[in-house]
């Protein structure tokens, strides 16, 4: 039925095509695409390492900043100060506190949740992004953009079949992938971030998804044999899960390809494209 996705950016509607992948994922991902319809996008400028890392780093610091002061100037429940975004630790504690107040996904219920006005909402959910964009700078800033539809229920899960056959541990640059939906940290983040806040019901594996993806513009290597010895040291706190050996989809450092970048445009030429037109104007299967 379709062949191709096309994302509009920027003041001129500059299109980005995509070719989809013949694949059961990418079938599955248009029935969510297909869904959609009643869902408005939650933040067309969601692109992350198109500038300069000094303009990178500031534009999450402000993001991070601006969440704490408006949740504290409800209610003081962040009693550490921001440093930097290199601070993972910080980070972490950060992550803990979106965590305890918002809770995980479809778990809204905390009494701070219940009675705190929509603006607070808001700043606690973007507080959770605002971590992950810190992350992203500190990790090498690797150009990506993300669209996400506000409020579109996460009800599906993807079959482990599925994951084994068609995840890849490294897709092709411009490539469109399944976004991870759960609220918490997949195996590869408890490995990279050294977490000692996050409660052990927060490890949340790939499983949901939905409409929402990421297009990832670099390639990049995880380091396995770190996520090994890691498997091998916690193993037992793996096994409650089912999860009995590190070559288990659930925790191998997969991504989900739908649909990979049609240009005529060099790699360098394409990212300065998009680097002046960071805003998301419309998303559509053809």
């Amino acid at each position: 039925m379709f062949s191709s996705l096309h994302i509009e950016l920027g003041h001129d509607n500059f299109d980005l095509e995509f070719r989809l992948l013949e694949t059961p994922l990418t079938k599955l991902w248009i029935e969510r695409m297909q869904s959609r319809q009643f869902y408005t996008l939650d933040d067309p400028r969601r692109f992350y390492g198109f500038n300069s890392q000094a303009e990178e780093i500031t534009i999450a610091t402000n993001m991070i900043t601006g969440c704490i002061d408006t949740i504290n100037a409800y209610q003081p429940i962040i009693h550490r100060p921001f440093t930097d975004v290199y601070d993972q630790d910080c980070l972490n504690y950060l992550h803990n506190i979106f965590e305890k107040y918002h809770r995980l996904l479809d778990e809204q219920n905390t009494e701070f949740w219940l009675h705190a006005p929509d603006n607070v909402r808001q700043a606690l959910v973007n507080l959770n992004i605002a971590v992950h964009r810190c992350e992203s700078v500190s990790r090498g800033s690797f150009p990506r953009f993300v669209c996400t539809w506000y409020g579109m229920p996460k009800v599906k899960t993807l079959p482990l079949n599925i994951m084994a056959q068609h995840g890849v541990i490294t897709p092709a640059w411009g490539s469109v992938c399944l976004n991870y939906v759960e609220i918490g940290k997949t195996f590869e983040d408890l490995v990279v971030d050294n977490d000692h806040y996050i409660s052990n019901s927060a490890f949340k594996p790939f499983n949901f998804y939905s409409a929402d993806f990421n297009v990832t513009f670099y390639e990049s290597e995880p380091d396995i044999k770190n996520m090994i010895d890691y498997y091998n040291q916690h193993n037992e706190f793996f096994r409650q899960y089912g999860i009995n050996e590190f070559n288990d989809a659930r925790i191998l450092p997969l991504k989900f390809p739908v649909a990979e970048i049609v240009t005529n445009y060099s790699k360098e030429q394409l990212l300065d494209q998009i680097r002046q037109r960071q805003h998301v104007n419309k998303v559509y299967l053809q």
